[in-house]
């Protein structure tokens, strides 16, 4: 396959109908605030589409997913919950265990920077994009979208160019290419992969292990001397920075980061400029964003993209253009003379209170386009069609006290089959 045929092509995640602030997510410090809260799902979709739009707009190859199937009465099932259909399945977890079937209502799965650790033919030993599935174990309500997340890789990346394969086993937590980044001088050649992991020193959890990560570099036929394990700032965690794309986000061969992103800032930018000689390392200080302004504006929680004449653009929430701090860094940033010379915001409001933003929200995957299944690819028709579904069928608000409610799980259910059947996605229902 030709090299210049690769590009990055950022995979969103579409908004499922079931987003609802149930906060089941330690350490996500927006998750907690709006706990209890009542989500707009019909709201946070077409939030997300426009994003979708936006970067498409820019010139860019624009992909998606599609949501899995919610509520889960599968894993219901799995847990020993019976009925004669669906409904009944639900009703008899809700009645014996309501937070437990609040993790099976979850829409996380529309976080897809988790879905997967992805490593482009370049990197890998048998010039073949490698697609490791994300276990989640860490947290109960992500753990169930494992299979489903294979199962639409595999219809996706079906073609000889990809190798797909199933998540690690759940005895080390991996959350995919949330807390991994890659770096190198163009998209078809050969990179430098980061690994970031957290270790267990704080008030929340560290999601990433550091055996994880050496099993997906493996499992992805990685070469060790372009591959680099690096541990989270453990200050950065117990702040609530709960993946390491909320604090650092790489493009092409620039690292934008906060100063405190890492345990060793010194240590992982020398192994970064040894391994990577072209690397661009643009560190933010902490007295000019603070680690707490960086996590609540989600201003590392962007977008860092190569736009077709060459240069780069961030693509942020609105959050981080109302914070004064990191507007004004923003400004400088721009006005400067480093590679970053144009801020794109976006308002992603309802996925940003369930503590998301928009790096969150997309699977980034170098590849030849023509080698993904089209159905995944965003075009204006295709674009126009998932928002009129979602208008159409997407609940308009979810308050805690609905979980329960059975004219709400069939809605969900009968959004998404309306979805898959306007797609052409019917083997997934």
């Amino acid at each position: 396959m030709s090299l210049g045929m690769m590009q990055e092509i950022n995979f969103d995640g579409l908004i499922g109908p079931s987003h609802n602030y149930a906060g089941l997510s330690l350490g996500n410090v927006a998750s907690a605030t709006n706990a209890g809260g009542t989500s707009r799902p019909r709201e946070a979709a077409l939030q997300g589409l426009a994003k979708m739009r936006a970067v498409a707009a820019m010139g860019l190859t624009q992909g998606f997913f599609v949501p899995p199937q919610r509520p889960d009465a599968t894993s219901l099932r799995a847990l020993g919950f019976a009925g004669a259909d669906d409904t009944a399945v639900c009703a008899a977890a809700f009645a014996s265990d309501p937070a437990l079937f609040a993790q099976m209502m979850s829409a996380s799965s529309m976080w897809t920077a988790n879905a997967a650790t992805v490593s482009p033919a370049a990197d890998t030993a048998d010039a073949r994009c490698h697609l490791t599935v994300a276990n989640l174990s860490t947290m109960p309500h992500r753990s169930i979208e494992a299979a489903a997340t294979e199962r639409q890789l595999r219809l996706a990346f079906a073609h000889p160019a990809f190798a797909v394969h199933g998540a690690a086993p759940g005895v080390f937590g991996d959350e995919g290419a949330a807390n991994h980044m890659r770096m190198a001088t163009a998209d078809g050649a050969p990179g430098l992969e980061i690994f970031v992991y957290g270790e267990n020193a704080g008030r929340f959890p560290a999601r990433q292990n550091r055996r994880a990560s050496a099993a997906v570099a493996r499992i992805n036929r990685l070469d060790p001397a372009r591959t680099l394990f690096v541990q989270q700032s453990v200050a950065a965690i117990a702040a609530g920075a709960f993946h390491n794309d909320v604090v650092a986000v790489a493009s092409g061969a620039v690292l934008f980061t906060h100063a405190q992103a890492f345990e060793d800032p010194a240590g992982a930018y020398a192994a970064i400029r040894a391994a990577l000689p072209e690397a661009i390392i643009i560190e933010v200080p902490a007295n000019e964003v603070s680690l707490a302004d960086a996590i609540t504006s989600y201003l590392f929680n962007s977008q860092l993209l190569m736009l077709p004449d060459g240069t780069m653009a961030l693509v942020l929430p609105t959050e981080a253009q109302d914070n004064p701090r990191v507007a004004a860094y923003l400004a400088r940033l721009v006005a400067g003379n480093g590679p970053i010379r144009q801020t794109r915001f976006v308002a992603v409001r309802e996925s940003m209170r369930n503590g998301g933003g928009p790096a969150c929200l997309r699977l980034r995957v170098v590849a030849d386009p023509a080698t993904v299944d089209t159905r995944f690819l965003l075009t204006p028709a295709k674009a126009a069609t998932i928002a009129a579904v979602i208008a159409a069928h997407w609940p308009e608000a979810i308050d805690p006290a609905d979980l329960g409610n059975p004219a709400l799980w069939h809605q969900c259910w009968t959004a998404r089959t309306a979805l898959l059947d306007a797609l052409g996605l019917s083997e997934l229902g």
